[in-house]
Parts: C-alpha cells; structure tokens; sequence
C-alpha cells in the first residue's frame, strides 16, 4: 500500500516499521526520537531534574541507535524499549535521585527549582501526599523504584515493564507488590500509584 503524498512518513509507519528502515536509512530513527523525545524527558526529568534529563534522553536515543537491529520487529511500539534504556541510564544516577526525593520530603521544593515562580509551584502543588510519597521512593530499592515509576508514571503494562527491564513478568509483580507495600507503609492507608493488572 502505498502512503499518499501528503502523509508524512512519522504518521503511516509503527515504531517497528521505522527501526527497521533505519537498518538501511539511518536517519530514519530520528523520526523515532522526534515521537518518544519528549515522552523519555519527562520521566526521566521528573525522576533526575530537567538538566540530567537532557543527558539521559542523548544517551537512551544513543543506545538505541546503536542497538537497532536487535529490536524485536514483531513488536510494533518501541516506548517501553526506550524506557528500558532509560532505566539503565538512570542507575548510574542512583544517588542523585535519592538525594533528590529526601530534599523534596523535607522541603517540598525540589533542588534543581532555581526559579522563584517555579519554586512557588512546586510548594503550591506539595498536597500533604508528595513529600511522603517522595521519602517513600527514596527509601525504596533502585530495581523496585524503577517498576514501580514504570507503571505509575510512564503508563507502562507489567509486560512492557518486562520488557523494558528484560525481567520475567513475575519479577515485575514481586517487585511492584513489595515497592507498594513500602508507599502505603509510609503514606498509611493512602496509595498514590494505581493498581494495574496485565
């Protein structure tokens, strides 16, 4: 079938479809970056702060790039591949991460909010929840962390977590039941991430 002039090659072509073009015409995996950029910013960015987030988003496209032709074709939404990239680069900000969530637990700003109107923000938006929530995560091992962020804030099924992380589907739930236990632990009968079955 061919695609009518008009229709731009992003819009016609599943994420599978444009890896595999880019095996011949590398420059077609920015077409990939332009759909998943923003998406891998803004988890990473919520998990690291905006400046790490640039970083990490260069090296998951990067990594990706270089990896393309081990990328499973029957699968036709590359985001979870992206986010599994993501995840490792994130590991190697570990301690950055747990600095950032006990600063925000017990100032309700967090670090890299060097603007006065954006500190604001973010005090305005610190619901009773957020800095417990953040304690929590710091508290929370990083493989635990990592499934639970996957599920509540990249939207991600517990297959595609376990396909991201390249971990049995059990291990997925294990981790998530364990990291959840530890959130309404801390946040007593309140639990901020939604239950998900696959």
């Amino acid at each position: 079938m061919k695609r009518p002039n008009h229709m731009p090659l992003s819009t016609t072509l599943s994420d599978a479809d444009l890896i595999e073009r880019s095996w011949r015409d590398p420059e077609d995996f920015a077409l990939l970056f332009d759909r998943h950029a923003g998406h891998i910013h803004r988890y990473v960015a919520r998990r690291l702060g905006d400046d790490t987030a640039d970083d990490v988003v260069s090296e998951t496209f990067l990594a990706a790039f270089r990896q393309r032709r081990d990328y499973d074709t029957a699968r036709p939404e590359a985001l979870p591949w992206l986010y599994g990239f993501a995840t490792n680069f994130i590991r190697r900000h570990q301690r950055a991460e747990i600095h950032r969530y006990k600063a925000y637990s017990k100032v309700g700003v967090l670090p890299d909010a060097d603007d006065a109107a954006e500190q604001a923000l973010e005090r305005a938006s610190a619901h009773a929840v957020r800095r417990p929530l953040a304690q929590a995560l710091a508290s929370l091992k990083g493989r635990d962390r990592d499934v639970l962020l996957l599920v509540a804030w990249a939207d991600l099924t517990y297959e595609e977590v376990a396909n991201a992380l390249s971990i049995p589907i059990g291990t997925v739930r294990s981790r998530l039941n364990r990291a959840r236990a530890i959130v309404r632990d801390t946040l007593g009968s309140t639990n901020p991430t939604t239950e998900q079955t696959s």
